[in-house]
């Protein structure tokens, strides 16, 4: 047992190591490939060095317009779940009513559904409200998925706040929704910055309702990488254009590291 406490932190050092080679080598081998010639071209040689990878991506119509609605779709999700949220928490955290642990279970389990099982009849409700093969469309099902685990979210961070902040303001005369915007969203920033972290991750790399509510337009980044796979793959393009669908998360998750950070520490995810 000397041994083994004498050495510990050389193994957790080394650990740590082994982890981080084996998370970052192919992050790294990506960038280094998506600089590189990998089909035969006039102007370049195989294996040399070029930013014409990440020149075709923008000259790319198709491509530039796949970034574009992927970023719709996270906007959409946000802007939409995270309001719509926040006052649904807020009841499920504050209020007894009847059914209402039925009705969290029920929005629960209606998160854990598979997405695909779903897509028949909610085709069928977008095509009757002709919004299928839209950029809302599609973002507006990414709601629909993302709103019960924002509620879930969102209702753990209320809970952990007194309820006598509640009572105190309201016997000082504000109204429920100037509470909740002057005292409750400070409080409960770090929730609703993991939980527009959620929306962003669904909607970024969502595929299947993707795939079903479009034919033409609304493709995500997704898709478009899929897309560049065939007979005689540009594995450079591939790779820059995976890397560039890798940069908005990276920003986000440097931009929010300390409400995200706070958020899964305190929080329930």
């Amino acid at each position: 047992m000397t041994f083994v406490y004498r050495y510990l932190p050389a193994l957790k050092v080394t650990a740590l190591l082994a982890f981080i080679l084996f998370a970052c080598l192919p992050l790294v081998q990506m960038t280094l490939i998506s600089f590189t010639v990998t089909l035969p071209k006039p102007s370049a040689e195989v294996g040399s060095l070029t930013l014409t990878n990440y020149t075709n991506i923008w000259n790319s119509p198709n491509l530039r317009s796949s970034f574009v609605n992927s970023i719709a779709y996270v906007l959409i999700n946000i802007c939409i779940t995270v309001p719509v949220a926040i006052p649904a928490a807020y009841a499920f955290s504050r209020m007894s009513f009847s059914g209402d642990k039925h009705l969290f279970l029920a929005f629960i389990a209606f998160r854990i559904t598979p997405p695909v099982v779903l897509t028949l009849p909610i085709f069928q409700l977008f095509s009757a409200l002709e919004i299928v093969n839209s950029v809302f469309g599609i973002a507006l099902a990414h709601c629909l998925f993302n709103l019960p685990i924002s509620i879930w979210i969102l209702q753990g961070f209320i809970s952990a706040i007194p309820k006598e902040l509640d009572e105190t303001a309201f016997l000082d005369g504000y109204s429920r929704p100037r509470f909740i915007w002057k005292f409750l969203l400070p409080q409960i920033a770090p929730g609703i910055a993991v939980t527009a972290f959620f929306c962003f991750m669904f909607s970024w790399v969502e595929v299947v309702f993707a795939r079903i509510l479009t034919t033409t337009n609304g493709k995500p980044i997704s898709m478009a990488i899929n897309s560049l796979f065939g007979f005689h793959t540009d594995i450079g393009l591939v790779m820059a254009v995976t890397t560039a669908a890798m940069m908005p998360g990276a920003v986000l998750l440097f931009a929010m590291r300390t409400h995200l950070s706070l958020g899964f520490r305190v929080g329930r995810v």
